[in-house]
């Protein structure tokens, strides 16, 4: 049986899926979803193997080839005096061979953290590691300035780092009005299948598969800032239709999306609660509130976003999601 190019392709990703899932029956799993024979996935094999694409660890076991490149650079040197030196010495050649789509999210997501070590961190070194193999490309960068959460906290006199944190979730937010839109962590994360930021201990991620995350990581010593991002070299996420998702017809940020569960550790009770929720919003157009994974609110913190919030501000659309009977049952009664 003879296949067409696409479907060709289409075989090789999945073989490559299957050996980055570490998958223990893989020619047997190939064969059964495109309904070939196990020797025609292990033609195909063979053909990644001489390719470079992956080694055989045994018999029955392959892995992808992974390339590593270090780089390091400091801002006595000059090297953080524009972000486009960092992308175009030590990234651009790394995706020159990926479709513009691709180019086109990591010029924008790269340069917005390289940025961000520029102009708000202090740091006086920044080191990147880049890793690649045929299916993802992804980047740790790596500085010794203050910490992002910290400088947050500390510039807007938040209470504590998860309410700086919190406050990342919605968007817009920056210590410096006159030079960043405060954007860019928000659609970089967005534009990601992974993004993870290490920094005070405490851990920021999301990827395309769970959503976001926040945690404690009491036993992390590092300083300043570790951004971690990567994205499949195949992706079909244009950067256009991920901004189109926030913003209005006119390309403003106008929409955002926050998931509850990362802002408190248990389900919401309070006002003061549902203040922390509604700090900003009045900046946005309409306000997506996810509570997966709450089990429930208290009628304070509901009555304060759904009716004290909602009637100062009637031209904000709030909107509620995921939410289970216990949360809809509050919800509804703080309406009527």
């Amino acid at each position: 049986m003879r296949f067409d190019q696409n479907k060709k392709q289409a075989i090789r990703l999945y073989i490559l899926e299957k050996i980055a899932q570490n998958d223990k029956t893989l020619s047997k799993t190939v064969a059964s979803t495109f309904e070939i024979s196990q020797n025609a996935v292990h033609s195909y094999i063979k053909e990644l193997i001489d390719e470079a694409i992956i080694c055989r660890k045994k018999r029955g076991e392959y892995e992808l080839i992974t390339q590593v490149y270090h780089y390091s650079l400091n801002r006595s040197e000059g090297h953080l005096d524009s972000d486009t030196y960092a992308y175009d010495a030590c990234f651009k050649q790394h995706i020159s061979s990926c479709a513009s789509n691709i180019r086109d999210i990591w010029s924008y997501a790269f340069s917005e953290m390289i940025n961000n070590v520029m102009d708000h961190s202090k740091a006086e070194h920044l080191r990147l590691l880049v890793s690649q193999n045929y299916l993802m490309t992804s980047v740790f960068i790596m500085d010794d300035g203050v910490g992002i959460f910290r400088k947050i906290q500390d510039h807007f006199g938040f209470d504590s780092i998860d309410d700086a944190i919190g406050e990342l979730f919605k968007g817009k937010l920056t210590t410096d009005t006159e030079n960043h839109s405060g954007e860019g962590i928000f659609f970089s994360s967005k534009l990601m299948d992974e993004f993870v930021i290490l920094s005070d201990q405490k851990i920021f991620t999301t990827n395309k598969y769970e959503g976001d995350f926040v945690g404690n990581l009491p036993d992390l010593q590092q300083g300043g800032t570790c951004v971690f991002m990567a994205l499949s070299n195949f992706s079909q996420k244009t950067p256009q239709e991920v901004f189109d998702r926030y913003a209005n017809v006119d390309g403003g940020f106008t929409k955002t999306h926050i998931p509850l569960k990362n802002m408190f550790d248990t389900s919401p009770v309070s006002r003061s609660q549902a203040k922390r929720v509604c700090n900003r919003l009045d900046r946005f157009e309409e306000v997506v509130l996810d509570f997966e994974g709450l089990e429930w609110m208290g009628q304070g913190f509901a009555h304060q976003i759904f009716v004290v919030f909602q009637n100062a501000h009637p031209q904000i659309i709030l909107t509620p999601v995921n939410m289970n009977e216990a949360v809809t049952k509050m919800y509804q009664h703080v309406k009527a």
